[in-house]
């Protein structure tokens, strides 16, 4: 199990690579954001975007999964106070896959609860052409060893 004790700054974590497929996009857009460019490749508006893209909310839920996976999930993780910035670069089309890594810039234990601490994080997500598509700072809460 990972607890706060066990992050550095410089740090990377490298998460799983994530395919997404035009079905992925369109099941998504569908259910959660159902804007043209994203349900359907043939509306006018695709034609701006040069063809279906994935919601950048989408884009942002694949990299929670593979940050669950790759280090949250066997943590001590207490959740996170929010997001400092999230930017979408690049659209993600059917066909990309995905791949992201978490760098800890900041390990700062609480001076109020010493059981715990924050771990600040950038995360990048690029595509398999190497095009960042998503960047997120955040911070997490992490609890100590005990």
């Amino acid at each position: 199990m990972r607890t706060f004790d066990d992050f550095a700054v410089g740090q990377v974590i490298v998460h799983s690579d994530w395919p997404v497929s035009a079905e992925d996009i369109i099941a998504f857009a569908r259910e959660y954001d159902p804007q043209p460019f994203h349900v359907d490749p043939q509306a006018p508006e695709a034609a701006i975007t040069g063809g279906l893209i994935a919601s950048g909310w989408h884009v942002a839920a694949i990299f929670m999964r593979t940050m669950c996976d790759a280090f949250l999930v066997d943590s001590t993780s207490m959740g996170s106070p929010g997001v400092d910035t999230l930017k979408w670069r690049t659209p993600v089309r059917p066909g990309d896959t995905l791949s992201a890594r978490s760098t800890v810039l900041e390990v700062k234990p609480s001076k109020s609860r010493p059981d715990r601490g924050i771990v600040r994080f950038r995360h990048d997500v690029t595509n398999q052409r190497g095009e960042t598509v998503m960047t997120l700072d955040n911070p997490i809460l992490f609890g100590r060893a005990r």
